[in-house]
């Protein structure tokens, strides 16, 4: 029997070095990874603080109704459509009926072997509605599919003689604010690109796959895009509700061979606000109210609402920003644009480092429950240097979740802030996943085992089901 106890004592002992070490290396990681949060939370306050002692007191709040033109330009709005018949035709009939700008038009990229989003698209018959036939099958990259819509931009000018002021990129899903073409007019050219928000829309049935965007892009288009302009850095386009200039998507255009969006590439509405960037060019964040009511101008989307959905589509976004963006981009611009580089590109990193902190602390309440059951083995202390920095992330823990509730709380009001607490971990949960199955997919692809191409998101229409 004492020779059980002492090998029990012995495996124990191991157990807990290796334990020991292992949380050293995580705790070490989330510490580093918390105070570049936290940096940012700081630049972030330090401006809100500075611009409601300074800005606000001299000048009156602008709203989207206060900085109309009495000569708005013309507009383009371009949709990539692959077999999105499910939602396009809802879409594109709102989005005419919704705004408020006399000047636009909307360029619709569609495929030859989808007839029946082409069918779609024509049942809508609006003047301002363009349909593109792409020349290939569907599906290509979106970005093929933004290049076939940006060369018939450039048709339609030559056509009528009617130059675009600006070029906005929506997808099929989207549900447009009436101003926006607006903010878009007023504030393009002196702002190369300009990014208003994206508010995804609560769905009652996925409170907490869905529901998790609500909390990331809460938080994103509140605070973190804020700093990345205020310190100067690219501001990458979200795909939806970004307006570039015409004249720079030109250059852009006129330097990549006569295509400004480059089809090899999974995340071209990001690597955009970077190309804008090296070409001089200003983007931002405009956070602006409209009507009495002080509603935010923003698009509103559905996400998606199962786990492989969610999965999927973050796997394609960490491909194309951590992994593929970063062999094609290397560490380009000053060291705001390489420091907000190397935020977004941990994001791999963080992912799996925050499930890695989540099981050395289950295995550290295992071992509380081994030395409740078996008191007379010996228990290793972790040293006071640990037991500090694990004090230091949980305050980091909880600040982050604190801040998090108060941005959705904001955005969506205060059942969804408290919800957002707990969130987190599906949050985190859904990250890893997309994070292992990033890093096995590029592989394959490095490998010449997989090929770049439209992965898809099923997309749905408030009132319309679900694309396939």
């Amino acid at each position: 029997m004492a020779v059980l106890v002492d090998a029990a004592a012995i495996m124990l002992t191991i157990w807990q070095l290796a334990l020991r070490e292992i949380m050293i290396i995580v705790a070490v990681g989330v510490f580093l990874s918390g105070l570049d949060d936290l940096l940012i939370d700081v630049i972030y306050f330090t401006r809100i603080g500075w611009r409601r002692l300074t800005v606000y007191r001299r000048y009156t709040r602008a709203s989207a109704e206060s900085i109309r033109s009495s000569d708005p330009g013309s507009i383009a709005i371009i949709v990539p459509a692959w077999d999105e018949s499910a939602v396009i035709g809802a879409m594109l009939g709102d989005l005419v009926n919704r705004l408020d700008y006399p000047r636009y038009r909307v360029f619709v990229g569609l495929y030859p072997n989808d007839p029946a989003g082409q069918a779609a698209v024509m049942a809508v018959a609006d003047h301002h509605i363009q349909p593109v036939i792409c020349t290939r099958p569907g599906p290509t990259t979106k970005a093929d599919c933004l290049n076939h819509l940006w060369r018939a931009v450039v048709a339609h000018e030559r056509s009528s003689g009617d130059v675009f002021k600006a070029v906005v990129l929506h997808d099929a899903e989207d549900v447009v604010h009436p101003q926006e073409l607006w903010i878009f007019d007023a504030l393009v050219p002196r702002l190369a690109l300009v990014q208003l928000p994206v508010l995804p829309l609560p769905d009652a049935g996925s409170r907490w796959i869905s529901g998790h965007y609500l909390d990331e892009f809460a938080e994103s288009h509140t605070k973190d895009m804020v700093v990345r302009e205020a310190l100067g850095a690219a501001v990458p386009s979200a795909g939806v509700a970004t307006a570039i200039d015409r004249q720079r998507l030109g250059q852009i255009a006129d330097a990549a061979g006569g295509e400004p969006f480059d089809a090899d590439c999974l995340t071209e509405d990001y690597e955009l606000g970077l190309r804008v960037k090296a070409l001089g060019g200003r983007g931002g964040l405009v956070r602006l109210r409209s009507g009495a009511d002080r509603v935010m101008v923003a698009t509103h989307e559905h996400f998606p609402a199962t786990f492989e959905a969610a999965r999927r589509q973050k796997t394609r976004w960490l491909i194309g920003i951590g992994l593929a963006g970063w062999d094609r981009l290397g560490w380009p611009g000053g060291w705001a644009d390489r420091y907000m580089l190397m935020r977004d590109r941990k994001a791999l990193l963080t992912a799996l480092l925050t499930i890695a902190a989540y099981g050395v602390t289950g295995l550290y309440l295992l071992g509380g429950i081994v030395d409740f059951v078996l008191p007379s083995l010996p228990a290793l202390p972790f040293g006071a240097g640990l037991v500090a920095l694990l004090w230091i992330n949980t305050a980091f823990l909880a600040w982050r979740l604190l801040l998090r509730a108060g941005f959705v709380a904001h955005a969506y009001g205060p059942v969804e802030g408290l919800r957002a607490i707990p969130r987190a971990m599906v949050s985190n949960v859904i990250n890893a996943a997309a994070a292992l199955a990033a890093a096995r997919r590029y592989r394959a692809i490095l490998a010449g085992d997989a090929l770049l191409a439209w992965d898809k998101t099923a997309h749905r229409f408030p009132g319309e089901s679900a694309a396939r």
